[in-house]
């Protein structure tokens, strides 16, 4: 008895109409996309263009999207690395040491952020306890209080552990962040649980599971909520300010905070350092892009 040969279906051959339809539809978002592109593109470049302005002309006619040749000039850039401002005058300053000052905080902030919030995250992930349900709810109950409403709160129980003017106060309320942990249980949940079962059997402990199985599944989540820390731990301003009052241990947002001054004989300084203090973040934006989409996208599926 012969079968009849089986009919392979042949890939659908999209007609004029629809490939007008498709294309229409391309245009209509690289459009969309240009736009949006433009609109974040101008205030950079408003506060790029700005550096190359005196203070006098900030203080007068602020950031704006006018060039005037005749009028840019690299006195603001000499005047944030050698200090020597725009009259000729030497006045040092301290935005250096306050860079620096930010990358230390915002790396060890950072790394134990990431490394506490995915152990926090992966215990409710991976484990059933009693009471799981009603913790990660006050989890995301903290989520929704302001920052301003736990200020008066923690800033008495780091003055009250000695931990007032130092880093260790600026980051030990942050270790563990509440939409980190719940980031990464989102992806955890789509871990399968065969993987740590089995690192079990070979004979993994749980920390060893941790680190062997769930640290490298992570990798995407981790690059995702690095842009997201760092960028948080590198603009703070309100509670550093709050915890420290030693100018050298200032972090660059309440040192640039500092230049303020009604005669605008700062403004140079601010405007430029401002712009190279951007540099980091898109540092670690462009290196990390590839797993930003992974990390933002892979909890979603299951399995």
């Amino acid at each position: 008895m012969t079968t009849a040969p089986k009919v392979i279906n042949s890939p659908k051959v999209m007609g004029a109409p629809e490939e007008k339809k498709y294309l229409g539809r391309r245009i209509a978002l690289w459009i969309f996309f240009g736009i949006l592109s433009i609109l974040f593109i101008i205030p950079l470049y408003a506060l790029l263009l700005g550096t190359f302005k005196g203070g006098a002309e900030l203080f007068v006619s602020g950031l704006n999207l006018n060039p005037t040749p005749e009028k840019l000039h690299l006195k603001a850039w000499n005047y944030l690395f050698t200090g020597i401002m725009s009259n000729g005058e030497y006045n040092p300053h301290d935005y250096f040491l306050w860079y620096g000052n930010s990358l230390v905080v915002v790396v060890i902030q950072t790394f134990l952020t990431l490394l506490l919030s995915s152990m926090v995250a992966y215990g409710f992930a991976k484990y059933k306890f009693k009471g799981q349900n009603a913790l990660f709810m006050c989890v995301l109950m903290v989520m929704m209080v302001p920052l301003e409403i736990l200020m008066l709160p923690m800033y008495t129980q780091v003055n009250a552990m000695g931990l007032r003017n130092s880093y260790a106060g600026i980051m030990l309320p942050f270790l563990v962040s509440m939409s980190a942990v719940f980031f990464f249980r989102q992806f955890l949940s789509g871990v399968p649980y065969e993987m740590i079962e089995a690192a079990r059997v070979d004979g993994c402990t749980e920390y060893g599971t941790f680190f062997r199985i769930i640290v490298p599944v992570m990798i995407p989540a981790y690059a995702s909520m690095t842009v997201l820390t760092g960028m948080g731990a590198w603009n703070a301003l309100l509670w550093p300010m709050l915890v420290l009052s030693d100018m050298k241990k200032y972090t660059i947002p309440i040192g640039l905070n500092t230049l303020w001054s009604p005669y605008g004989n700062n403004y140079d300084l601010m405007i430029t350092g401002s712009c190279f203090a951007i540099l980091p973040l898109l540092l670690i934006y462009l290196f990390a892009q590839r797993f930003i989409v992974e990390g933002m996208t892979a909890g979603a599926v299951k399995g």
